[in-house]
């Protein structure tokens, strides 16, 4: 759906963006991630022509993205930018209205988010009445009101508590159920996992990682297992694992091995189970968390 093109993003003698290339398919969930000023913000900002690139292109649907395109664009921003004294019907009339909507037309959807949501006294309420998470499901009914076919979320679950954050997640679903396509930056990398099915890593202005989530995660494996066990298990110097970590608790053996590059788990597990009774043998999967942190320490 979206094809970002060698994007350049120069400001005074800070560059932003340096040749970015993304692609994003349609209908799907794709996690944009970095460290604080890696240049998110500034692509996010240009996909909805808040500012223009300095060099490249993006096509939105195979056309150069064009001002008619916004239409079909729903924007939620980090930092938001409800009007604080305006009552809370009369601000998503005016924002629904700005999309393109009738008057009939956004009352019935806006009616439709608001009793979804659970706020259908928040009509005639200002603002500033509000706390930070009413404030955000506000703007997020804002973002969704008009069925966008791409929706951009910059930090969503921002100022939500888990009751919450797990009612925009099922939002977010059944959007994407429905086919929007969904652009998700955050810092929550819990939210990725459950969430995203591809991603792309920027960090110090450069896309430094992309890829399918689970394509990523594979690559990332590094043959890394947990094992407990009960019983006595004889380690002379072998050629299958190395140990990183070991525990003892409650007469159960906790160790943390990684199988050595010429063995398979079951040279393991032959290895093991003559000796002692396991209760435990999993797998190490390296997490989001843990391969966003490792490509930004090492890049």
């Amino acid at each position: 759906m979206l094809s970002i093109r060698n994007i350049v993003k120069q400001y005074a003698n800070h560059r932003a963006l340096d040749n970015v290339s993304i692609e994003i398919e349609k209908g799907s969930i794709f996690g944009l991630l970095g460290p604080n000023g890696a240049g998110k913000t500034s692509l996010i900002r240009i996909i909805n022509q808040i500012t223009g690139p300095d060099q490249g292109e993006i096509l939105l649907n195979g056309e150069k993205l064009k001002p008619s395109h916004i239409s079909i664009i729903g924007y939620l921003p980090e930092e938001r930018g409800l009007y604080k004294k305006m009552e809370i019907g009369e601000q998503m009339m005016y924002l629904a209205q700005l999309k393109g909507l009738s008057k009939s037309e956004a009352t019935a959807r806006i009616r439709y988010w608001f009793e979804k949501m659970g706020i259908q006294s928040w009509w005639n309420k200002k603002v500033e009445d509000l706390s930070k998470g009413m404030q955000q499901k506000v703007q997020f009914i804002a973002t969704v009101v008009h069925s966008p076919e791409l929706i951009i979320l910059d930090e969503p679950f921002s100022g939500f508590d888990p009751v919450n954050a797990q009612l925009i997640t099922n939002e977010i679903l059944e959007l994407n159920s429905k086919g929007t396509t969904i652009i998700f930056s955050t810092h929550r990398m819990e939210s990725v996992e459950q969430l995203c099915d591809s991603i792309a890593l920027i960090h110090k202005s450069k896309k430094i990682l992309d890829g399918k989530v689970k394509d990523i995660k594979n690559k990332y494996r590094n043959n890394s297992y947990r094992i407990a066990y009960y019983g006595k298990l004889d380690i002379p110097e072998n050629k299958i694992f190395t140990i990183n970590d070991e525990k003892f608790e409650d007469d159960m053996t906790h160790l943390t091995v990684q199988i050595t590059n010429a063995h398979t788990v079951n040279d393991l597990l032959n290895f093991l189970i003559p000796q002692v009774q396991i209760t435990e043998l999993i797998e190490i999967i390296p997490s989001m968390n843990d391969i966003f942190i490792q490509n930004v320490k090492t890049s």
